[in-house]
């Protein structure tokens, strides 16, 4: 009771003045508002825009443990330290301590330079417009650590938050206005700022000692290079992963995309408690399957040779599109964000189909960037506003038709 009377009364305190809004922001993170209804009918919920961003963070969570683990065994294992897992999800080898503690102390910096930057400028925004500071960015905030390279400078990404949460968002009018997604417009800013950092060829171990057939004495290397599954695919090479490796997900890649088991279970409960669509997921998969049939039809029909650039990522088994890279984390927790998705069922329907087939189109047309997942939801927020108008129109039609048919 001592910090929240204390914070309450440094909200009566300055609730006039320019800092109201930081002090609002920091009394209802913590505790319920102390406002109530005092008269009219007014419908009661047990939800609000803070506890929907806190179940959203609660369905990131897992993929955010296991990306520090994974984060670790793949440092490790790019050292020749350990050996590949062996007995699957629960192997003694991948939930080690030393695994988390390599995992937490790279990711953690992420996490603060995320939270303390974006927070920053919603803060700094509240005050200059005199408003409530909005929780919208508690998500984005946890999302965009999960969805960049563990090795990012932490300048670019402090840099890349400033630009998607101003352009991205409050420009637009702040949180529930912008018709982009804030985490995919940060992560675009990074990958056409700076695309090296984000060509999925240096991730995971960094401050490595070089090794060849045998260990070269103080030969440092700030990383040892690793490529991602989709890496290696777009220039041809062959991958050693199996598909229990990336469902699972133990294979290289951004903090949160590799278990695509955690992604289905985050999914599930997102469904459970109403918050992410299922018809948007279950439509993006859908749609994904469809385009990897496409390309493996054309290749088994001859009209693509091996000669072709296009050829490793069209063989590819048209169902491991799901389990490999960001798609799964991107049909689950992005192409379903409430304010920039198609509100109508039928949109959703029509919304979640394009994400998956352009996401496997990109990926497959696109060697130098073999990830399609961001600039299809970023396309798709675009369009869905006019999805929505044109599925209004037609009910509307519809009706108007039914309505003559009554009235002759």
């Amino acid at each position: 009771m001592g910090l929240k009377s204390n914070l309450h009364k440094l909200k009566e305190k300055y609730k006039d003045t320019k800092m109201a809004p930081a002090f609002n922001a920091i009394h209802t993170f913590l505790y319920l508002p102390n406002e109530t209804a005092h008269n009219g009918t007014h419908i009661k919920v047990a939800d609000d825009l803070k506890r929907t961003m806190n179940t959203v963070i609660m369905a990131l969570i897992p993929c955010l443990i296991f990306g520090m683990f994974n984060a670790g065994y793949q440092h490790y294992l790019a050292l020749g330290e350990i050996q590949r897992v062996s007995g699957g999800f629960f192997s003694s080898e991948f939930w080690t301590m030393a695994n988390f503690t390599v995992g937490f102390w790279k990711i953690l910096p992420l996490i603060i330079v995320s939270y303390v930057v974006g927070l920053g400028i919603e803060i700094l925004f509240a005050t200059i417009k005199k408003h409530e500071v909005e929780e919208g960015y508690l998500v984005t905030g946890m999302l965009v650590p999960l969805i960049v390279p563990i090795d990012i400078p932490l300048w670019m990404l402090a840099v890349a938050v400033i630009f998607g949460v101003v352009i991205g968002k409050e420009v637009f009018g702040g949180t529930g206005m912008n018709i982009l997604n804030p985490a995919l417009t940060i992560r675009a800013f990074l990958f056409f700022a700076y695309p090296t950092w984000m060509s999925g060829d240096k991730v995971w171990v960094t401050g490595a000692v070089e090794r060849t057939n045998e260990i070269v004495a103080g030969a440092k290397l700030d990383v040892i290079s690793g490529e991602t599954i989709l890496g290696s695919l777009a220039q041809g090479k062959e991958f050693a992963y199996s598909t229990w490796d990336m469902f699972l997900g133990f294979v290289p890649g951004s903090v949160g995309e590799t278990s695509t088991l955690l992604i289905l279970l985050g999914g599930l409960f997102l469904i459970f408690t109403k918050i992410g669509s299922w018809r948007i997921m279950l439509s993006a998969t859908l749609g994904a399957l469809a385009m990897g049939l496409i390309f493996n039809g054309v290749v088994n029909a001859g009209w693509i040779g091996e000669g072709s650039k296009f050829y490793s990522l069209m063989t590819t088994p048209y169902w491991h599109h799901l389990l490999i890279g960001g798609f799964a984390f991107g049909a689950v927790y992005m192409a379903t964000d409430p304010v920039t998705a198609s509100q109508t069922n039928k949109g959703k329907w029509i919304y979640g189909f394009l994400i998956g087939f352009i996401s496997i189109m990109i990926r497959v047309f696109n060697p130098a960037y073999p990830e399609g997942v961001m600039l299809a939801i970023l396309l798709m927020n675009v369009f869905a506003p006019t999805i929505d108008h044109y599925v209004v129109q037609g009910n509307v039609k519809k009706r108007l038709k039914r309505l003559k048919v009554k009235t002759t």
